[in-house]
Formats: structure tokens, sequence, C-alpha cells
């Protein structure tokens, strides 16, 4: 039983239990906006965060090993799907956070300054436009409240060395890189998301975590991207923004969210894993159960 493994740790949508010498990593199907959560779970949402990331493991293992051994060996029959057994990590205490198209907190920036994370971008650049090459703009690991980007340097500082920085930035920026093709091929622009990586008991710069998920990015249909106006997407952004025409004042505790909500919610992350995968959502929970 899950219950009976010792918690290690517990955030806003996954826990983290001892299993053996590895990790269960639990993904629930919390949903959070603005750093709270609300009280109301999105059905499925943990499966397909889990099967997503499943997905690009595999898809990036000849780019960085990364943490995961497995969705079935020794996983409690009753988290088969949003569960996964994984390698402990020592975790570094930042976000590696990159951008291919002006959005977001990036854009809002971009208008006050020019710049994204103080990198100088083209003038006259659009909201959603396509940036001339992938950027990389650090932040900080919040425990709670907002995170914070960084720049290079203090990102530096944080790690123990520029070199190790350059690491973590290269390591990303090829990883998107791969992710991103592989999306738009399938019909979805990877427009941003955030990684993290740690070292395992041999000292390997691992990729961890959850990777470029609804949760930690953003999906934009391809068919109907047009640069000058925000995007409709496959990711929670739908909530956000349902959220922050609520008159909520983005600080917890979170309000609860409609039925309807939760419903469109749910369908776009199942779209999101349908178009990746190229499989209905189903098989991964028959896979993950077999």
């Amino acid at each position: 039983m899950a219950s009976e493994l010792p918690l290690l740790a517990k955030g806003k949508v996954r826990e983290l239990r001892q299993l053996q010498d590895d990790l269960l990593m639990v993904a629930s199907d919390r949903i959070s906006t603005y750093d709270a959560v609300h009280p109301t779970p999105i059905p499925d949402k943990g499966a397909v965060l889990t099967g997503i990331s499943v997905l690009w493991f595999d898809l990036t293992a000849d780019v960085v090993p990364n943490h995961f051994i497995s969705a079935t060996d020794d996983v409690p029959e009753e988290l088969r799907g949003r569960a996964l057994r994984v390698t402990n990590l020592e975790m570094l205490p930042v976000e590696c956070v990159i951008r291919g198209y002006l959005a977001g907190s990036g854009w809002a920036d971009y208008q006050r300054t020019g710049q994204v994370a103080g990198i100088e971008l083209p003038a006259g650049l659009r909201e959603s436009d396509e940036l001339p090459e992938p950027i990389f703009t650090p932040a900080t690991k919040a425990q709670e409240g907002h995170d914070e980007t960084i720049s290079f340097e203090v990102m530096s500082e944080i790690v123990g060395s520029p070199e190790l920085a350059a690491r973590l930035r290269d390591t990303s920026l090829a990883v998107y890189s791969k992710c991103a093709r592989y999306a738009r091929a399938r019909g979805i622009i990877l427009a941003d998301t955030k990684f993290e990586f740690g070292f395992d008991a041999d000292g390997v710069l691992t990729l961890g975590d959850e990777v470029c998920t609804p949760d930690s990015s953003r999906f934009w249909p391809a068919d109907s991207y047009s640069a000058g106006r925000g995007q409709p997407s496959y990711d929670k952004q739908y909530v956000r923004d349902w959220a922050a025409g609520t008159g909520w004042n983005k600080q917890p505790p979170a309000p609860a969210i409609p039925d309807d909500v939760v419903a469109r919610t749910r369908e776009l992350y199942l779209t999101a894993y349908e178009k990746l995968a190229g499989e209905p959502f189903t098989a991964w929970l028959e896979r993950t159960s077999a």
C-alpha cells in the first residue's frame, strides 16, 4: 500500500515516498495557479503529467540521463498510471527555464524593458512571437511563494560555478530543442518550459522531476497560432485565465473551480497527451495497470 511507504516530501501537486533504495514520485490531480492550490481536483490530471513525462524521458535519454526507472516495477497498484519509480537525486535549487516564444511574464518584461530576464531582444516583437532563438532564463525554486527569475551570474553562485551553470543552460536548450521539434511535428508548439536537474549517487548530472507537461509548459495548437495575441493552449493557462477573471486576489486560499472549467481543463490535458503520444489516453492507463 502506498500509505505504508514513508512520505519524504509533499508539494503543490506531487509527493515523494521512499521505495526501497529509490523514490516513488506521485502526481496528484491537484492544480495550482499563482502558487496557490485550488480545492477542486482535475480528474486524470496526475496520470496525464506522468504519462507525458515518461514520453519525454524516453525521447531525451540520448541527450541527458534522467531519473526515470519504471512506471510499474514495485509501484503500488492503486497508484499505477500516476506514479513513477525514480532514482534519488541531489536536486539543484534552481529551475532551468527555456523560452522559445514571447509570452506570459516574458512578454510583460519585454513590454517594460525591451528585455526578458536581462536578455536584450530585438525591438518591435509582438506577444507570442517566436524568438530569434530560444533563451535561457533561470529561476529560483521557492518552497513557498513565487519563483523569481535570476541572472546567469546569480545562478552560477547558487549552483557553485559558472561551468556548472553553463552545462545546465546548454543541456536545457538541447532538451528543449528536441522536445519542441517532436511536439511541432504533432501539431503542438512548445512555447516555453522548465527543467530541474540533480546529481545521482555517482555524481552524474541527471534530469529529474517532470518534463514538458501541461503544468510546466505552454502548449499551443500549431494550426491556430497567430502572433500578436495570446494563444489558446493545451495547458493550465485555461485555469489561470478563469482564476484571474474571478476577482480573486491571487492569495491563498484559492477558489473552488466550477464543473465546466474542470471538464474543459481535463479535456485540454487529455488532448495534449493524445497528440504527443499518438495514442488514446486510456492506452497509458491500460499499459501501466497491466
